[in-house]
Order: structure tokens, then sequence, then C-alpha cells
């Protein structure tokens, strides 16, 4: 496989140099991007689509992991005046119906309040997790862009290649020019899915660093809040509207009837 690779990009080295050196003596017309895309083959079509594909999902991750979005500062402050006037339902309602992430991790903080502080900071965390395994999830798709480009690019530059030493083996060097055109031509698969798959990479890990530090900055907004929360006080009240679906055991209720058992074969 090694071997494989190593003379694939000897090739491909001597076919670019080849080109270059035909079009300085001979003053070979410079190609356009849509000679290019012709050049490419087949794989410049999937290659547009995951270049569209990074360009959304680059823009759209890069706003949702914006301050503004996961934690607005209009949020942050009526959440901070309704917890220092102990409105905690008051605090449960707006941050429902706010809709920013840092107002659902509230939410979820302080509907579980009447259960003691464990329960409270396990929702805290549960709902943190979420929200980072989301926006995680979104920027991985970078990856898998950078991964699979570059694959599909030497997939086209292979098939190229193969098709180049077909042409050779049936017609003989009769022309060398044409068979350096020819490399040059499928190398321009791979340089295409090296393109896209560069810039996805840093971007996906761009937005790595950029949800770490936003999910902490929320850990830090919510851990303020929540700081010497009078759970005693609150105890055995209902905050909220979430519903509890364990109720006290009713040991008089009618037994659920019994699954009938699967036939034996």
């Amino acid at each position: 496989m090694k071997k494989l690779r190593s003379s694939l990009f000897t090739l491909g080295l001597l076919g670019l140099m080849t080109v270059v050196a035909s079009a300085n003596e001979g003053g070979v017309k410079e190609k356009t991007l849509l000679d290019l895309f012709e050049e490419g083959g087949w794989v410049m079509y999937p290659m547009t689509i995951a270049s569209v594909a990074m360009i959304w999902f680059i823009v759209d991750g890069w706003i949702r992991t914006s301050a503004n979005r996961l934690y607005p500062k209009g949020h942050v402050d009526q959440l901070r005046e309704l917890f220092q006037r102990g409105d905690y339902p008051g605090a449960y309602n707006f941050a429902k119906s706010a809709g920013s992430p840092v107002s659902e991790v509230v939410r979820a903080g302080v509907a579980f309040t009447p259960d003691g502080k464990v329960m409270t900071e396990e929702a805290i965390i549960s709902e943190i997790t979420r929200i980072q395994g989301e926006l995680m999830g979104r920027a991985s798709y970078l990856s898998v862009i950078g991964v699979c480009t570059p694959m599909i690019g030497l997939t086209g530059t292979v098939t190229g290649m193969m098709k180049a030493f077909d042409k050779l083996g049936s017609s003989g060097v009769g022309d060398p020019s044409q068979l350096a055109e020819a490399i040059g031509e499928v190398l321009v698969a791979t340089a295409a899915g090296l393109a896209v798959a560069i810039p996805a990479f840093i971007a996906y890990y761009l937005l790595r660093n950029r949800i770490t530090k936003g999910i902490h900055d929320i850990q830090e907004i919510v851990t303020g809040l929540f700081r010497a929360f009078p759970y005693d006080e609150v105890a055995g009240h209902t905050v909220g509207d979430e519903v509890i679906y364990a109720a006290k055991p009713d040991w008089n209720a009618t037994p659920a009837a019994v699954a009938p058992e699967a036939p034996k074969a």
C-alpha cells in the first residue's frame, strides 16, 4: 500500500512538473474554474455538495455558539433579578419561554429544587450535557466532511490514472505530453478534496473550542445563580409545571393484565 501511494505521488509530481514546464514554454492558456471542474470528472459533483454543506455548517455553528445565542445578556440579567427577588416560579416561567441554552439549564434546575440540592445539580448537569452534545453533534459533520472529501478525491485520481494508463497501453508512448496532461487532469480531483478538507478541519477545531468556552461560561452563570439557594424553604412546594410521573404507591390498584406467553417453537 505504501509503495502504491509513493508511486502515485511520484507520477503526480512528475505530471504537474511537466504540465507547468509545457505551459511556460508553449504559452498555454490559463485554465478557468469551469475547466478545472470539467477536468476533475465525476468527483467534482460530490465535492461541490460537500463544499456547500461545509459553508452551511460553519456559518450555522458560528452563529449557534456565539455568546448572544448561548447566554443573551438580557436573559441573564432578567434571571439574576428574579433570583434576587426570590421569585422562583417567575424565573421558571421566564426561562421556559426564553428559549436560550442558559435559560433551559436554569429551567431544568429550578424545576428540581423542591427535590433537594443533589437532584437540582444532576438536572443542571444533564441539561448542560444535552446542549453540549447537540452543539458538538452538528459541528462533527465538519469532521466527517474533512475525512471523506480527500478519500473521494483520491478515488477520482485512481480511476483517472487507470484510464490514463489504459490509454497508454493501447496507443503507446507516442506523445509523452499527452500522458503528462492526463496525469495533471486527474490530480485535480485530489486537489479539490484537499481544498475542501483543510478548511473543514480548521473550522471543526475552532468550533469545538468555541463550544467548550461557551459551555464553561453557561456553567459559571448557572453556578452563580444557584449559589446559597434556599433548598429547605422550597422543599415540599411545586415550582413550575413539570410533569411528575412517579406517584405514591397504590397497593389496592387493579393489577395489570399479564401478557400471554409467546408460543413455543
